[in-house]
């Protein structure tokens, strides 16, 4: 932002094509001496009226334009204010500075196939520097080179926007979104991600011939001109390899921490916290010195670079010397998976312990001085810190007994798991949309999201267990275990544990560079 909160807006695609496009950028000065910024300042305002010049110079009839010798010495002038401001860019770097509430423009140089704006004519000034392919980007029925443009998704872009600022024609931006729309949603553009215009210089001036993006990498889109000079997409799929990735590590904080600095990619790192939610608390188990080891299925391009993450195949946990351990592990009549330790028991408990990810435990159950009330009482719950609009799960299979506004507890949700244990959730920001009374909801379901709703201090859940009508401590109470492996089934498992042990050790190591 420049002062007063004026937006500087990127000159580079206006300027005739440079070897290298330049773009103008104003910030807070951190620069040196008056002088020398005094210089850079009139460089700046010379080349924006250079900038201004080039832009009402395209805009006229070819008859009425300078002849291509003066529009040569123009570009010449320009590219040496140019070069002034790519001197001053890096004496700043090598001297003390000092802040004034003024501004400085920075010279930022970017090496790039620069480009013409269609339909635009700039004679044999700085015709032969335009990046040429000698291909037409796959277009057939013209022998156009090909002039390639990159561009980036900006804050608050949308492709028609982004596509008409690099100087296609309103209409056929409309058509390239409209072809593109019915293989990828252009919506969905996340904020950096890339994609190549191609246009072609013809006759009758320069047209875009194509775009390009890989909205993931395994898939590229493209939308391309025909010889009828209409518009279609086409789509690219990248096969994908399944291959085995592991990561292992000691605990010297918590299992989150230890899990990053390890390489475990964010998806892993989740539903390895979830997995051993069962059976871990924690805020209190963890300890310094317990180690971890996950492997888990990768897909990767031809190329060998990871694509996405897949399921955990095995998972252990080393606490205080004690070792858990899971395995993933089909049943014969089962058609979805589950994680069975080393005698057959599914790690699914009735219930999960802590109901919200990457929480830390605020105030345990029991009598406490109240923080508000300012009393002694009882605390029929736990409270785990968390930042507003943290996912808060079911922690089992069950039904919406509530779902509403009960008084101190603010938002809250009530779940009916069996003739014995309910589970409540307070102070939520908000539900789950959709979520009602009557409603069937399954362990791990997102229910609602941490706020301060109610008799609360701070963003937080308070999350209480009853066991028949009766609050109980939801870290101390042992969950009756899901199914066991039996017979035939058991031995069956043991197959595959030995199968699976076996990829371990051969499984490629994961880095936080990964």
């Amino acid at each position: 932002m420049g002062p007063k909160g004026r937006k500087n807006t990127d000159q580079g695609n206006l300027l005739p094509p440079y070897q290298r496009t330049i773009a103008i950028e104003s910030r807070r000065s951190r620069a040196v001496t008056v002088a020398r910024r005094g210089v850079a300042v009139m460089a700046a305002s010379t080349l924006l009226a250079g900038v201004a010049l080039a832009t009402l110079i395209a805009q006229q009839p070819s008859a009425l334009r300078p002849s291509a010798a003066v529009q040569a010495r123009i570009n010449d002038a320009m590219q040496g204010l140019a070069d002034e401001f790519s001197a001053y860019a890096r004496w700043t770097e090598h001297h003390p500075v000092f802040d004034y509430a003024g501004f400085e423009a920075k010279l930022r140089v970017v090496e790039t196939a620069s480009l013409p704006a269609p339909n635009l004519d700039y004679g044999n000034a700085g015709g032969e520097e335009v990046a040429e392919s000698g291909e037409t980007g796959g277009i057939e029925g013209t022998e156009a080179d090909a002039l390639l443009r990159k561009l980036a998704v900006g804050r608050g872009d949308t492709l028609i926007k982004m596509l008409i600022g690099a100087g296609v024609d309103r209409s056929e931006s409309q058509e390239i979104v409209t072809a593109l729309n019915r293989l990828y949603d252009p919506r969905k553009m996340q904020l950096g991600q890339e994609m190549t215009l191609t246009f072609t210089r013809e006759d009758d001036g320069v047209k875009v011939a194509s775009l390009a993006l890989a909205p993931s990498v395994e898939r590229s889109v493209a939308v391309k001109r025909t010889p009828e000079g209409e518009f279609k997409a086409e789509q690219v799929l990248v096969p994908l390899q399944s291959v085995r990735a592991r990561a292992s590590g000691s605990i010297d904080d918590s299992l989150f921490l230890a899990a990053r600095r390890a390489g475990v990619p964010m998806p892993v790192l989740t539903e390895l916290i979830k997995l051993f939610s069962y059976d871990v608390d924690f805020q209190r188990e963890v300890k310094t010195g317990d180690a971890f080891e996950v492997m888990f299925d990768r897909k990767v391009d031809p190329a060998g670079r990871p694509a996405r993450e897949g399921d955990i195949l095995y998972a252990s946990m080393t606490l205080s010397g004690q070792v858990l351990r899971y395995w993933r592990y089909a049943p014969s009549d089962s058609k979805e998976p589950e994680y069975f330790n080393e005698k057959g028991q599914s790690m699914r408990k009735a219930l999960l312990r802590t109901p919200i990810d990457g929480a830390r435990l605020t105030s345990g159950f029991g009598m406490r001085s109240h923080p508000i009330l300012g009393y002694t009482t009882l605390h029929k719950g736990v409270d785990f810190g968390a930042p507003t609009g943290t996912p808060i799960q079911a922690a089992g299979d069950g039904m919406v007994e509530m779902a509403g506004w009960n008084g101190a507890y603010g938002k809250y949700v009530r779940l009916k798991h069996n003739s014995t244990f309910a589970t409540a959730y307070a102070h939520m920001s908000t539900f789950a949309t959709g979520l009602k009374p009557g409603q069937r909801v399954r362990q791990g379901q997102i229910i609602g999201y941490v706020g301060t709703t109610g008799r609360s201090t701070g963003p937080h859940l308070h999350y209480e267990v009853h066991r028949e009508g009766k609050q109980i401590n939801p870290l101390s109470v042992r969950f009756p275990t899901g199914r066991a492996l039996e017979g035939k089934e058991l031995q069956r498992f043991r197959e595959a544990i030995r199968a699976t042990d076996s990829q371990i050790l051969s499984a490629s190591l994961v880095s936080a560079a990964d």
